[in-house]
């Protein structure tokens, strides 16, 4: 939705100032500027808005009962902006590291081994936040990022962690009732759990099979799901057959709570990457130690 024209910064905050104030001297002595100027900012966003906002007297300033609606809603904007900006600026001290990465990247395999970084880095905050679907790397507000690429995408630094294979998966209960699946082929007579909003490199059924060189196969039926972590919690709880990425359901293919049911498995051109904006700037200390744990994955 496109933003409607904004009133002038400055005259809202000398309204703002003499509204809660009750004083043109007093916002003035606040802002640090004279009564006059904080007259005229007044002034043009009465101007602007055709409406008069305050009542003056020698003695004192009250608002017109427009002046006290504008007055309650531009404050509450403001105290919205304030609080927004000192988020951001909590999250760029020297002891904090922003990172960005997608939903099943940061759940299936970040968050499982920040324990680990934290037991080694007594004292950095970590501020993890999810962007799937992201079409352009370099307006990440973050100080680095993690992602599944294809190829490194351009006008951005990309330092590979690990690369990737594919394979289907599904629980040992749902295999013990389809003891017929011996080849790729055979998963045609399985339920597929299908990832429908994939994000732009990650692989899918049909190309997991043109990959391969098999024959496509139509499966017996499908679960469209749009999220992976929830393709994998199906998967688990015994629903289907899903693509399984190696780095991502290791634990689970360890604890045995996830089997292959067929031997092909596809290793991808893409890799696991960092992600940084391009060219030479300075990286927080903080920042180095978790961009070198990260490397330390491989």
């Amino acid at each position: 939705m496109k933003i409607q024209p904004l009133p002038p910064f400055k005259a809202l905050i000398a309204f703002e100032a003499t509204a809660r104030l009750g004083s043109f001297t007093r916002a003035a002595d606040e802002l640090n500027v004279t009564q006059g100027a904080i007259s005229r900012q007044i002034g043009l966003l009465e101007d602007m808005l055709g409406a008069h906002l305050l009542d003056r007297t020698t003695r004192s300033v009250r608002l017109t009962p427009t002046g006290e609606q504008y007055f309650q809603s531009s404050r509450e904007a403001l105290l919205a902006l304030a609080e927004a900006t000192q988020v951001v600026k909590r999250w760029q001290g020297d002891q904090q590291v922003t990172v960005a990465t997608s939903t099943a990247l940061a759940s299936l395999w970040l968050l499982p081994r920040i324990p680990e970084f934290n037991d080694a880095h007594h004292g950095i905050d970590l501020r993890i936040v999810a962007y799937d679907h992201v079409k352009d790397y370099r307006k990440l507000e973050c100080d680095l990022a993690v992602y599944y690429c294809k190829s490194p995408p351009e006008s951005i630094k990309s330092t590979p962690i690990c690369s990737e294979e594919i394979f289907p998966v599904c629980s040992p209960a749902y295999l013990a009732r389809c003891p017929e699946i011996r080849r790729a082929e055979d998963l045609a007579a399985c339920t597929w759990l299908w990832l429908d909003d994939s994000e732009r490199d990650w692989v899918s059924w049909p190309e997991w099979f043109r990959r391969l060189d098999r024959a496509p196969v139509t499966p017996r039926n499908r679960i469209n799901l749009n999220n992976y972590s929830m393709v994998i919690q199906a998967a688990l709880s015994g629903q289907g057959v899903a693509l399984g990425w190696r780095n991502l359901i290791d634990p689970y293919l360890k604890a045995g709570t996830l089997v292959c049911p067929v031997p092909e498995t596809l290793q991808t051109d893409g890799k696991f990457m960092i992600l940084e904006p391009a060219g030479p700037h300075e990286r927080r200390k903080s920042v180095c130690s978790f961009r070198n744990w990260l490397l330390s994955l491989q």
